[in-house]
């Protein structure tokens, strides 16, 4: 390492289903980076991510590439992704040697969107462990789309796949809402933005589903369902979209605590924003309020109203 170097390096490893944003966020999360005054490295930790968008520091592509693996083994794309997970994580020394020289950058990495990765498949996650081995101390952002709050049994599975990855991964976590510019394309939310975001009483939810005729035989494995997110009661989620800045910045804020960042020393920090960001007391309800304000259409109606109509 270089001496002038610090010793431990932060970032993000950016996770998350298929087409919820991972790359685009990356790109506009180091744009926006980079226009604080960090150093920033993006890594693409996808052999299917192909045409990127953003200057890529380092491209697992160079190691293994989806494509080749299918070709040779005769696999389909999520067999194909798994081997190149499995690939890299016999091979990290390759990917250290690629990441030392980056040492003092803050990294960004775009991961695969392969759901069982991050729920139960071993690899990512022993990726992730040995960085943490490597002084390098990770948030895992996790992006789901927005637009699943509108369907209530859409979001009680985004739940159990938030809470499953959370336990699976095993590093400091923020879940973000993704794309809230887009959340009522697809339908109306029964409540206020708060109610998804903070993940509260759910029993409403169920209330949703038991009017639907095909649920409605489903009841009490849904009740258990919400009974054991409940129980955990780890998940809450951040409303993002990308094009914001203000968005953007809640966002970090969020993962520079969890990672630990706020309190290095890499940029100037008055001793009140670290108090702040130790004591919790970056309060959302207000922020959450404008975003609802901001990105879902007014109405009239109470959400006890709506709900009965639903």
């Amino acid at each position: 390492m270089a001496g002038s170097a610090p010793a431990t390096a932060f970032g993000q490893a950016v996770i998350g289903p298929p087409g919820s944003g991972k790359t685009t966020y990356c790109m506009g999360m180091s744009e926006f980076l980079r226009a604080l005054g960090r150093r920033v490295a993006v890594v693409n930790l996808d052999p299917a991510n192909e045409g990127l968008p953003y200057e890529c520091a380092v491209d697992v592509g160079e190691l293994v590439g989806l494509s080749d693996v299918m070709d040779a083994l005769r696999l389909g794309p999520n067999g194909g992704l798994l081997y190149c997970m499995e690939y890299l994580e016999a091979n990290l020394d390759w990917l250290r040697a690629k990441l030392e020289p980056l040492r003092g950058h803050y990294f960004l990495f775009d991961c695969p969107g392969q759901v069982e990765l991050c729920t139960h498949h071993a690899a990512l996650r022993s990726i992730f462990s040995q960085m943490a081995q490597w002084d390098l101390r990770l948030t895992a952002v996790h992006l789901v789309d927005s637009h699943y709050c509108t369907d209530p049994a859409k979001f009680i599975s985004v739940l159990c796949t938030s809470l499953a990855t959370m336990l699976h991964v095993e590093l400091p976590h923020v879940n973000l809402l993704s794309k809230m510019d887009l959340i009522e394309h697809y339908g109306k939310l029964a409540f206020n933005l708060d109610y998804y975001t903070e993940v509260l009483d759910l029993s409403y939810l169920l209330e949703h589903l038991a009017s639907d005729p095909f649920f409605s035989h489903y009841r009490q494995l849904n009740e258990k369902l919400v009974q054991l997110i409940e129980d955990y009661s780890l998940v809450s989620f951040i409303p993002l979209n990308i094009q914001d800045k203000d968005s953007i910045q809640r966002v970090l804020q969020a993962v520079d605590k969890a990672n630990g960042y706020c309190f290095g020393v890499q940029e100037h920090r008055s001793l009140e924003a670290m108090m702040s960001a130790a004591m919790g007391a970056d309060f959302h309800f207000s922020s959450t309020l404008g975003i609802q304000e901001k990105y879902l259409a007014s109405s009239d109606q109470t959400a006890e109203q709506e709900a009965m109509q639903l």
